[in-house]
């Protein structure tokens, strides 16, 4: 069976922005309530603060970039948001931009793959083992946490394409996708983790889609939706290029309204009544993906963030949350 969540679709600047959204994870029942990684205020807290405040519910990240924080850093805070919470966390991690690594660190990871291996090594053993004595080419760590009772903590990697996938069925809990078309999941993304668990010896991590979609009505634009969710997303390399994987061709300095268009033309952005989205989003069910999240973030960006969030609610009464 398949869970469905929901993104938080804006960047809180108070914390106390997010309780609406936090308020409806607790009642509708959705899985899971999702957050990406800003430079205007730090997920782990804005979670937290919401907890405090009375919304207590599963939470994940999608996800925290590994330049930003050192993997005892990581682990550390991880383990204090799920105490915090009283419930389980998805921690996902990634590497970021290039542009990202060389602003932070002086030098992009020579090996991305690399990179990735090290700081979730290090995560995932303070986490299982509390403690770890490894030396990497990019991070090393010997420490030691004290072990205590805690809801259950799943590593993620954010996954675009083929390498980072099998990486992920290699040493992940969760592989974690974003504006990635549900055939491009089924014929490249699900069978390169395949090809890492067996590889290692273990079990397919769980698939976990984040998928921008947006409600038709007749006021609306599609391609100014798109461009709002999306259009940092599409001027980023490794975006670009697992767009082009999968079939969808994007150029945002020359012409980013085809940009958009392709989009939605490629199945990369769904937009359509609640029948329609609840048809185009069971194909990820079908597809294999265990956890379909709610991505309204190009709504809230257009329309306002009371109307997101009645859109969600909508979207997660459809697919039957």
């Amino acid at each position: 069976m398949t869970d469905h969540s929901f993104l938080v679709p804006f960047v809180p600047i108070r914390p106390e922005q997010l309780l609406p959204f936090a308020a409806l994870a607790q009642w509708s029942g959705t899985h899971r309530m999702w957050q990406g990684q800003t430079v205007s205020s730090d997920p782990l807290q804005t979670f937290t603060y919401a907890a405090a405040s009375g919304f207590r519910t599963p939470v994940g990240t999608s996800v925290s970039l590994m330049p930003f924080c050192h993997p005892l850093e990581a682990a550390l805070r991880v383990r204090s948001l799920a105490a915090g919470t009283g419930h389980s966390v998805v921690a996902g991690f990634g590497p970021g931009a290039t542009v990202l690594q060389r602003s932070l660190l002086g030098s992009a990871y020579r090996s991305q793959l690399g990179a990735v291996r090290d700081y979730v090594t290090i995560v995932r053993a303070l986490l299982e083992e509390g403690q770890v004595q490894y030396e990497g080419e990019f991070y090393s760590c010997r420490g030691q946490m004290p072990r205590l009772p805690l809801p259950p903590i799943e590593v993620g990697l954010g996954v675009l394409r083929p390498g980072m996938a099998e990486l992920a069925g290699e040493i992940a809990d969760v592989a974690i996708t974003w504006l990635t078309p549900v055939d491009y999941l089924r014929s490249t993304v699900i069978p390169a983790l395949r090809k890492g668990a067996e590889k290692a010896g273990r079990p397919v991590p769980r698939l976990v889609a984040l998928v921008p979609v947006a409600l038709h009505a007749p006021d609306r634009d599609v391609t100014r939706l798109a461009l709002a969710s999306n259009s940092g997303h599409m001027r980023l390399p490794h975006y670009i290029d697992m767009l082009s994987r999968s079939g969808i061709a994007v150029d945002m300095q020359n012409s980013p309204e085809a940009s958009a268009k392709a989009l939605v033309a490629g199945g990369a952005f769904l937009y359509g009544d609640e029948q329609e989205l609840k048809a185009r989003l069971a194909e990820y069910a079908d597809a294999g993906v265990d956890e379909i999240v709610l991505n309204l973030t190009g709504v809230a960006g257009t329309h306002g963030n009371h109307i997101a969030l009645r859109e969600t609610e909508i979207l997660l009464k459809a697919v039957g949350s």
